[in-house]
C-alpha cells in the first residue's frame, strides 16, 4: 500500500512537471524523460546555473571562497588557455587530484574547452595509473604533486601538468592560464558529444572506461535535482522550508560517480555551496559541520557511521544537519534508527546506482527509509524505469527475483574502446545490467539481495575479486587464490582471500600481505588471508566452489 509520503511526493511531482511547473518534460527518442527546459550540455550548463545563483558561496575550501560567478569565470580563463596548449574537441583531458577547489575548475573548464573528463582514481598505485592511462590515452593530464609522481613512474609519455593545488585558485591554474592566449575560441558542443570518462571495477579485473554524453550526465544532474525540489515543496507546504543556502560536506572523491553527480553537479542546479574535504576524517567532518553549518551529509555507510561512533561527538553542534544520505554500498538496518535516534534534526536517506547509470537508480529518505529500512527505494522518477530481468533479459514481475536493471536517459553510452563489454551492459530493451540481484515488492521498493558478478564492495569502493587473485597468483609461491567478501561491521564487507601455495614452498599470511602491498590500491589489500593446506575445492567444471569456501571460511 503507498505512503502518505509517497501520495504527496507523488502529487508534488506532478505540479513540478506538469503546466506551469519549473520543469518541462519530454521523451526521446528512446521513450526516456529527459528535461528539455535545462541546458543539455555541460558548458552551457555551468554558464547557466553560475548565472544564476552567481553572488551565492559555490566553494569553502580551508581560508578560501569562491561564489557561483568566481568558478565560471576562472574555468572560463582555464578553457581558453586548454585550447592555447592544443586541446581540441574529442580531447581526453585527464584529472588526477584530491578533493580541492582546482578539480571542480579543472572539470568545468574541460568541458567547456569541447574535451572528455577523464576522472582518474586518486587511489591508484603507478601500475593501475598505467592501465587506465594507456587505455583512455588523454591528450594531457591535469594532476597534482602526489599524483603526478605516480603517473610519471609507469606514463612517461603523456604530458602532465603538476598544479600547486594548495594555493589559492587563481595561483594553481595560473600555469596554464598565463600562458596562453586567453581569448581563444571555445568550441561548440552537442548534447550527443562525449562529456566524461569514468573508470569502474569489472568482474574481469582491470578497470573499464565509462563513456557518458552530455546528455546522461545532465540527465542524471537533473533527476537528483527534481527529487530536492519535490521535497523543498512538500517542507514549503508544511511551513517547514530552510531558510539558508544549503550547504553539503564534499567528503567523498570527485572521480567517483557519487562525488561528481549528485553532490558537486546537483549543487550547480540548487545553489548548494560545497565545504570540501581533501581527505575523509571524522572529527574533521564534525568540525566543519558546526564552524560551516552543513544542512546536507553524504557518504557511504561507513562514514555516517563513523560520525556516530566518534568519541567527541558530543563537543559538536551539528543540529545544522537536514539529511544524512548513504550511497556506494548498503546500510545496516540497524543503523537507520540509530541514526534518526541520535542525530534527531536529520533524516537518513539512502541511494542506489552505479557508474554505469550516472549514479541514477533508486532513493529512500524520510519515513519511508524507516517503515522499509531494507529497501534502497523507488526508482527516481519519473526518469528512471527499473527492471528485475530474467536470464534472457526479459522482463519479471513483482515478488519475483532476478537481475536488476536500470534504464534512463542518464545511461552510459558504453565503455571506451570495448565494444564487447559494451554489448554485454545492455539489455535489447536498454536496460544497463546491474549485476545486482533483487526484487520489487507491490509498492514498487527495490530490494537488493545478492550480486551476481564476483565485485567485493568495501566502504563504498568496488573490488574485482580476479584482480585480485591475479596479484596474489603474482607470487611464485602460490599455486591457488581465492577471494571473496565476508561481512565487516563498519565497511559492510571486505576482501578474503584463500591460498593454496605450491608443493615445498613456506609462506605465511603476514609475507602474503607484505608482498600485496605497493601492488595494489590500499583499499583493496584482503582483510585476511588464510593459508590453505589442501587444495582449493572446485566444481564440476572446474571453477572454485565459492559458495563451500565462504561457507568454511567467512567466520
Amino acid at each position: 500500500m503507498r505512503s502518505e509520503l509517497d501520495r504527496r511526493y507523488d502529487e508534488m511531482l506532478a505540479k513540478v512537471t506538469g503546466p506551469g511547473g519549473p520543469l518541462v518534460l519530454e521523451r526521446d527518442a528512446q521513450g526516456r524523460a529527459i528535461v528539455s527546459n535545462f541546458p543539455s550540455t555541460l558548458p552551457a550548463f555551468f554558464r547557466t546555473f553560475c548565472a544564476v545563483n552567481a553572488g551565492k558561496e559555490a566553494l569553502v575550501a580551508g581560508d578560501e571562497r569562491l561564489s557561483f560567478a568566481d568558478l565560471d569565470r576562472i574555468s572560463e580563463r582555464l578553457a581558453q588557455g586548454l585550447v592555447a596548449k592544443g586541446v581540441g574537441k574529442g580531447d581526453r583531458i585527464g584529472i588526477a587530484m584530491r578533493n580541492c577547489p582546482t578539480w571542480i575548475v579543472a572539470y568545468m573548464a574541460i568541458s567547456k574547452a569541447g574535451g572528455l573528463a577523464t576522472l582518474l582514481n586518486g587511489w591508484w598505485q603507478p601500475h593501475e595509473m598505467e592501465h587506465a592511462v594507456g587505455l583512455a590515452e588523454p591528450k594531457l593530464i591535469l594532476a597534482d604533486e602526489q599524483r603526478a609522481s605516480r603517473i610519471a613512474e609507469r606514463c612517461g609519455k603523456v604530458d602532465v601538468f603538476d598544479l600547486a593545488i594548495d594555493r589559492d585558485i587563481e595561483e594553481a591554474v595560473a600555469p596554464l592560464v598565463g600562458t596562453g592566449n586567453t581569448t581563444a575560441a571555445l568550441p561548440a558542443v552537442s548534447a550527443d558529444d562525449d562529456a566524461t570518462i569514468l573508470f569502474t571495477s569489472g568482474s574481469t579485473g582491470a578497470c573499464k572506461g565509462a563513456v557518458s554524453t552530455h546528455r546522461a550526465v545532465t540527465a542524471a544532474t537533473y533527476a537528483y535535482a527534481t527529487g530536492l525540489i519535490v521535497l523543498r515543496g512538500l517542507l514549503e507546504e508544511d511551513a517547514r522550508a530552510p531558510l539558508t543556502q544549503p550547504r553539503t560536506l564534499l567528503s567523498v572523491p570527485l572521480f567517483h560517480v557519487t562525488g561528481e553527480v549528485p553532490v558537486m553537479l546537483n549543487s550547480f542546479v540548487i545553489g548548494r555551496c560545497m565545504v570540501v574535504m581533501p581527505k575523509w576524517d571524522a572529527a574533521e567532518a564534525l568540525r566543519l559541520i558546526q564552524q560551516e553549518r552543513i544542512t546536507y551529509f553524504v557518504g557511504v555507510p561507513t562514514m555516517s557511521l563513523e560520525l556516530l561512533n566518534h568519541p567527541e561527538r558530543d563537543r559538536f553542534d551539528i543540529s545544522s544537519l537536514k539529511d544524512i544520505t548513504g550511497g556506494g554500498a548498503p546500510r545496516p538496518v540497524a543503523h537507520v534508527e540509530r541514526l534518526r535516534r541520535e542525530i534527531p534534526t536529520a533524516q537518513p536517506a539512502l541511494g542506489y546506482g552505479l557508474t554505469e547509470t550516472n549514479a541514477v537508480g533508486c532513493s529512500n529518505f524520510w519515513s519511508n527509509y524507516a517503515a522499509k529500512p531494507a529497501s534502497t527505494g523507488r526508482p527516481q522518477r519519473p526518469y528512471v524505469e527499473i527492471g528485475i530481468l530474467d536470464d534472457d533479459g526479459g522482463l519479471l514481475g513483482a515478488g519475483q527475483t532476478g537481475e536488476i536493471g536500470i534504464r534512463s536517459a542518464a545511461n552510459v553510452r558504453g565503455y571506451w574502446r570495448d565494444p564487447d563489454a559494451t554489448s554485454g551492459l545492455f539489455t535489447a530493451g536498454g536496460y544497463v545490467r546491474t549485476g545486482d540481484i533483487g526484487f520489487l515488492d507491490d509498492d514498487g521498493y527495490l530490494f537488493i539481495v545478492d550480486r551476481k558478478k564476483d565485485i567485493i564492495i568495501r566502504g563504498g569502493e568496488n573490488i574485482s575479486a580476479a584482480e585480485l587473485e591475479a596479484a596474489l597468483y603474482g607470487c611464485n609461491a602460490v599455486a591457488e587464490a581465492a577471494v571473496f567478501g565476508i561481512p565487516d561491521v563498519r565497511l559492510g564487507e571486505v576482501p578474503m582471500a584463500v591460498v593454496a601455495l605450491k608443493e615445498g614452498e613456506q609462506m605465511d599470511e603476514v609475507a602474503l600481505s607484505a608482498f600485496l602491498q605497493g601492488r595494489l590500491a590500499r583499499f583493496k589489500l584482503p582483510a585476511a588471508i588464510q593459508i590453505s593446506r589442501t587444495p582449493l575445492p572446485r566444481l564440476g567444471t572446474g571453477k572454485f566452489d565459492r559458495p563451500q569456501l565462504k561457507a568454511q571460511y567467512r567466520r
